[in-house]
């Protein structure tokens, strides 16, 4: 028998797509490409990323080869195409080949809000998912929060347990349905299904469910709901009483609540919208958008006391959708499911034991959470997007790297923890752990640590941590080091290695604003108020605020009066009794207090930024005591307002503000003018100390990093005036500037290492 010749005209390819293109519709795109442009072959994803065989013309061929990069599905992210030329086989048709594991790296999609056109069936009667809280399509849905292995198939997913029905299994076998090899596929005949559970009562099922927590909302009761990433607790927002309720069982002093709106026009009445803050909150992020709050009956005054803006994002998951489909609230306050201080609970059976003294009742299901993955948090600052917390929807995109990095580990640091892999030119953050102060945050860390190596295969040869000798976080890396070399990085330096990581940075060094709260100083006092000549080698600490004494440590921090007056006493100034800060303390507190300064007893040395921040709040009457991280300084730039001028004042002499602050005060100036002069006097400050560098140094670009900088106010002061300098800023897009960020940092810097 002959064999068929094969045309010579025809040519063969193996073509290699690397980057996110599991699970977001990219091989039954390759499909309906290669059948476009007349060509045979195959696709199929393995670990490495998708792979096609395509055979035809070799102008078909080559065009194949462009317009699977340029003309990829939505969610899809393209980071290479590989060609390969191979021996023409011949043969007409196309086929999708199942998945083949292997070694190799592919990217994994984040969870993204549902689609239109899944929102399209969702809201159609006629539909066999109408009303599915599950409904979701390849381009829509859980992804990283489901995936429990590689390739990204079904049986390597939290639905391995839910058999396909007929009509699903169809559409996961077609490759012209948009649903073909969608994981999480489902519809009510095949689940998951949602559970109402209630102390006392029958569980009740599906509509049945939805109708029992609506009566509860409606009520004033809190609702234990469980999304993508872990459970919510929820209550109606313009519920005084239920607010309280939740405030007081979660133990959360005044620190405000994020809430979710029913819809876009909802959110545009209870807050002030941009154009950019709606993008975000109508993307398939869905992130939580910090926005300026207004006036409306739909969220009391209770939900973010103190604090002019609000955290506002828009229903996600189809389930968030069911909670507004009945008359009752219009906006959900939305706060992560968790006592304060651990990690949040993605667990049903976990749900209803933690959470029994938060909770009324669970609205939960049975689809399984392998990862938990919080809500991201973000700001938007000139018209760009400022990141405050990186996780759902974001998380584990990758950062590209400009220089390549040995597979290593970077721990992060001890407050809204997060770590970071990386190897190669990617670098990947995990999504928000959290504070690393008890076993079960650990316990949180080490299995998001696991399962980040098993998505993008890397293996690290080397740890990175924090310079900080009593950080979890490093204590963490010690005891798993296994033989690795563990390398310190000093925690500003790595503040600002972040935002030059994330902006591809490699020229010289740079002028780094380093300004938050705490970080572990080379010479062992607290640093935060940091000028930096920075590298990733090395940094040179050009100037800092002066040093003042930290009176009691975290009583301090949680104090902003002491604060207050340990700065005065840092600059000679006496402690007038009509200063509010002194009013805020007790006689046996200012006593106490002046004793440990006069002694210097228990009174760590600081430069920090943040405390200076706390102790003008206090002095300008606006917050005393501190029942959440940096309540003096949000509430501070909250009340910023009028046409004040600036103070004048260098890093090394800070008494001078101090000084005008205490006239102003005393000649009844408001906190608002006060506030306003501050921040603006500091960006004044930023840009006369970048200049002195230019003169004397020769460098033009300045890096912004550390947890003030999500100071919209201040960011926007100092990057305008910078710019009007000419100075070229690097500001933080893609990377938290908090201690969120910071292990970015610690792998860029670790990467230059010998």
């Amino acid at each position: 028998m002959g064999v068929t010749a094969v045309p010579v005209s025809r040519v063969r390819a193996r073509i290699t797509v690397s980057g996110v293109v599991q699970g977001v519709g990219f091989r039954p795109f390759v499909y309906a490409l290669a059948r476009e442009l007349g060509l045979s072959g195959q696709v199929c994803n393995d670990a490495s990323g998708v792979i096609a065989e395509v055979e035809g013309s070799r102008d078909a061929v080559a065009a194949f080869g462009v317009r699977v990069g340029t003309d990829a599905p939505p969610l899809a992210v393209v980071a290479s195409v590989d060609h390969e030329e191979m021996p023409a086989r011949g043969g007409t048709a196309f086929v999708i080949q199942d998945s083949t594991a292997g070694a190799g790296r592919t990217l994994v999609s984040p969870d993204v809000a549902t689609c239109n056109d899944c929102l399209a069936e969702f809201a159609d009667p006629a539909d066999r998912r109408y009303r599915h809280p599950f409904i979701t399509c390849t381009n829509c849905g859980p992804r990283f929060t489901i995936i429990t292995g590689l390739p990204y198939d079904r049986p390597a997913t939290t639905m391995a347990g839910f058999p396909l029905c007929p009509d699903c299994s169809d559409e996961y076998a077609d490759p012209g349905d948009r649903r073909f090899h969608a994981q999480p596929i489902a519809c009510p005949s095949c689940g998951p299904r949602l559970t109402f559970t209630q102390p006392g009562a029958r569980s009740s099922y599906d509509e049945d469910a939805l109708a029992a927590a609506h009566q509860l909302l409606v009520a004033g009761a809190i609702l234990a709901v469980k999304g993508i990433g872990g459970f919510h607790l929820v209550c109606d927002a313009s519920d005084a009483d239920a607010v309280a309720t939740l405030r007081k069982r979660k133990d959360r002093g005044d620190k405000p609540f994020a809430v979710m709106a029913a819809d876009l026009a909802t959110a545009r009445c209870i807050a002030e919208v941009s154009a950019e803050e709606e993008a975000l909150l109508t993307g398939y992020q869905r992130p939580i958008v910090l926005l300026r709050r207004s006036a409306c009956p739909a969220v009391s005054s209770v939900v973010a006391p103190g604090n002019p803006e609000l955290g506002v994002m828009l229903p996600y998951t189809p389930l968030h959708r069911l909670l507004f489909d009945q008359p009752g609230p219009t906006v959900l306050v939305m706060t992560s499911g968790n006592v304060s201080g651990e990690p949040i609970v993605v667990d049903d059976s976990d749900a209803l034991v933690r959470l029994a003294p938060l909770a009324d009742a669970w609205l939960g299901h049975d689809r399984p959470i392998h990862v938990p993955c919080d809500d991201s948090v973000v700001r938007v600052v000139d018209g760009a997007e400022l990141p405050v917390r990186r996780s759902r929807g974001y998380a584990p995109y990758p950062i590209n790297l400009a220089t390549p990095v040995r597979p290593a580990l970077a721990v992060g640091g001890d407050l809204k923890n997060t770590f970071c892999l990386g190897d190669g030119r990617y670098a990947w953050l995990s999504g928000h752990i959290g504070d690393m102060d008890d076993l079960a945050t650990l316990d949180a860390f080490a299995k998001a640590e696991e399962h980040l190596e098993l998505l993008t295969g890397v293996r690290p040869e080397v740890l990175v941590v924090d310079k900080h000798p009593a950080y979890r976080s490093r204590q963490w890396a010690e005891l798993h080091a296994a033989g690795r070399p563990v390398i310190d990085v000093q925690h500003h330096h790595a503040h600002l290695a972040s935002v030059l990581a994330e902006h591809s940075y490699e020229g010289p060094p740079v002028i780094g604003f380093a300004f938050d709260g705490t970080g572990y100083g080379d010479d062992g006092a607290i640093w935060g108020g940091e000028v930096l000549l920075t590298s990733y080698e090395s940094f040179e600490r050009f100037t800092h605020l002066a040093y003042v004494p930290l009176p009691g440590g975290d009583a301090g921090v949680q104090n902003p009066c002491r604060m207050a007056l340990a700065h005065l006493f840092a600059a000679g100034i006496p402690w007038d009794a009509r200063l509010p800060a002194v009013q805020a303390c007790s006689d046996g507190e200012l006593a106490l207090l002046e004793a440990q300064l006069a002694r210097n007893l228990a009174c760590a040395p600081t430069s920090s930024m943040g405390r200076f921040f706390d102790a003008v709040s206090s002095l300008a009457g606006v917050c005393h005591r501190a029942g959440y991280e940096a309540q003096a300084a949000i509430e501070l730039e909250g009340v910023a307002a009028g046409d004040g001028g600036a103070y004048g004042f260098e890093f090394e002499e800070p008494g001078e503000l101090l000084r005008a602050v205490v006239r102003d005060v005393l000649d009844g100036v408001g906190a608002e003018v006060i506030s306003l002069r501050f921040h603006l006097g500091l960006a004044d400050l930023m840009v006369r100390t970048a200049q002195r560098i230019r003169d004397e140094r020769g460098i033009n670009t300045v890096a912004l990093s550390g947890g003030v900088f999500v100071n919209k106010l201040l960011l926007e002061a100092s990057g305008r005036g910078l710019a009007a300098a000419g100075f070229v800023v690097l500001r933080h897009r893609r990377v938290p500037p908090t201690d969120a960020g910071i292990a970015l940092g610690q792998l860029a810097v670790a990467a230059r290492l010998p």
